[in-house]
């Protein structure tokens, strides 16, 4: 399991990212983590992968374990060792390296033969990206350069995927085939996957259970289905009012200032 206990993240040792952060992800579940911009999602999933140092972040209190290991004592590269890998926002391709050499780079502390059986089932996953694989990444559209993306991070066969935003500036209809994919590998096997996602909607509707954000502290969690019918969840993240109309951004732009769970 991988579990996140009272976390406090800090950026130059003065701004506070997230402060007394708790979630866990068990094997084969998937968890949306949801907030607006600025919540700290995807601090925390920084701290999960270990790479809070390159903006000048540290963890300053609570600990991250896998299986009860301390995740956090270990590098970025022991993390995806241990099957822990993030996927992130803007997909951060390799964009003047062919498609299979970007997977390649996925598997690069992997045996050749592990790597060849990774290959094989990520492009099933996403077949679209086939004919393309010799193609340099940047030339490709958002949505395949997504679809590259998530194929790079199961080149290692990971125990757990952490996605940025997956869905961020992408068609409705290729949202549907990522999602679709995402739900694939939850179905297929022990894969558990930690979703960071402002369409809230999408990520309730696939997700088990869910946490939202605000201001850097987890403010509500619970299964999926709880939070969809939860009132302040549909009000603030779904648009949705009291007697089910959806309400505009104009009335609940300053939700923040409003919200009972945190009165």
């Amino acid at each position: 399991m991988l579990t996140i206990t009272n976390l406090r993240v800090l950026y130059d040792g003065v701004v506070e990212g997230v402060r007394d952060v708790s979630l866990q992800v068990e094997p084969g579940r998937i968890v949306a983590l949801l907030g607006s911009n600025g919540a700290g999602k995807s601090t925390t999933l920084k701290a999960l992968s270990g790479v809070l140092y390159a903006e000048d972040g540290a963890i300053t209190e609570g600990r991250i374990t896998l299986d009860g290991e301390d995740l956090a004592a270990w590098a970025p590269q022991d993390i995806v060792r241990r099957g822990v890998v993030q996927v992130p926002e803007g997909r951060r391709l390799f964009d003047t390296l062919t498609v299979d050499e970007n997977l390649d780079a996925g598997a690069l502390a992997r045996p050749s033969a592990a790597a060849a059986r990774a290959r094989e089932r990520a492009l099933a996953l996403f077949p679209e990206i086939v004919p393309h694989r010799r193609r340099v990444a940047g030339l490709l559209s958002g949505g395949q350069q997504q679809m590259v993306a998530i194929a790079r991070a199961l080149m290692s066969e990971p125990r757990y995927l952490l996605l940025d935003e997956p869905s961020l500036g992408l068609a409705p209809q290729v949202i549907d085939v990522i999602f679709d994919a995402i739900r694939r590998l939850r179905d297929e096997g022990e894969l558990a996957v930690l979703l960071v996602e402002q369409n809230a909607r999408l990520a309730l509707e696939l997700a088990d259970h869910g946490y939202v954000m605000d201001r850097g502290r987890i403010v509500l969690d619970g299964p999926s289905a709880r939070l969809q019918a939860n009132d302040d969840v549909r009000e603030f993240y779904l648009g949705l009012g009291d007697a089910g109309e959806r309400r505009s951004m104009r009335e609940v732009k300053h939700y923040r200032r409003r919200k009972r769970w945190l009165s």
